[in-house]
């Protein structure tokens, strides 16, 4: 059979150009709160401990605020990051305990399969875990931990978003802005997974978005009081 002919012009299959690649997200952020915060609530899930680990080198516990954090993990392993935690960052770090009270330089760290919660009771502040219903699929879930912190510390609240599959934490971050605090997300080259992190800079929360090894020092200046 005859052979096709190909138009002199016409560029084979095979060597057309490929299509471009999606733009990146576009990125707004906001001001933060001119008010210093007085606790520290981190966000995280795939890829988290590793990111822990990190950032809590950095902060060797120059933090005096109480530091709350909800890692989705269940039980007995998050004991076990509790007490990673504690010898890399130098600072007390323990599973949290209903009722107990909030101090400064304690770090509580949701038990897995339990919410994290902190209450204002008689002017004082307690933990309170629950074991309400899972949120985004999770318990523990970063977004009721937010949702508290913010009735409790209103625009005193500093908040991290570090690595995470999922969008857990994008509820409890728009309670936290509204509430007058501040949010710092992991940027999405440094993270494992782009989805709790992406979901909050994309939804323009954010007053930083930044590689994992600027949010230590970010959190360290925001926490003495000195902002961006």
């Amino acid at each position: 059979p005859r052979a096709a002919r190909r138009r002199p012009n016409q560029t084979p299959r095979a060597a057309r150009p490929l299509a471009a690649p999606p733009k990146p997200a576009r990125i707004v952020l906001r001001a933060a709160s001119r008010m210093p915060p007085r606790a520290l609530a981190i966000g995280s899930s795939t890829g988290g401990p590793q990111a822990l680990f990190q950032l809590f080198q950095l902060l060797k516990g120059q933090i005096r605020q109480p530091i709350f954090i909800t890692q989705h993990m269940p039980a007995t392993f998050t004991t076990i990051l509790a007490e990673h935690l504690t010898r890399i960052g130098g600072v007390p770090c323990r599973e949290a305990k209903d009722g107990e009270p909030v101090r400064d330089g304690q770090v509580y760290l949701a038990p897995g399969d339990w919410h994290m919660t902190v209450a204002v009771e008689g002017g004082a502040k307690v933990v309170r875990l629950n074991q309400n219903p899972p949120e985004s699929f999770c318990r523990p879930a970063v977004d009721p931990m937010l949702r508290s912190l913010s009735e409790a510390y209103g625009g005193q609240l500093l908040a991290v978003m570090l690595t995470g599959m999922g969008q857990d934490g994008l509820k409890g971050s728009k309670a936290l802005i509204e509430a007058g605090g501040t949010l710092i997300a992991q940027d999405e080259a440094t993270s494992v997974v782009w989805g709790m992190p992406g979901a909050v800079a994309t939804a323009g929360l954010c007053a930083a978005v930044l590689p994992l090894a600027d949010v230590g020092p970010t959190v360290m200046r925001f926490m003495s009081g000195a902002g961006l």
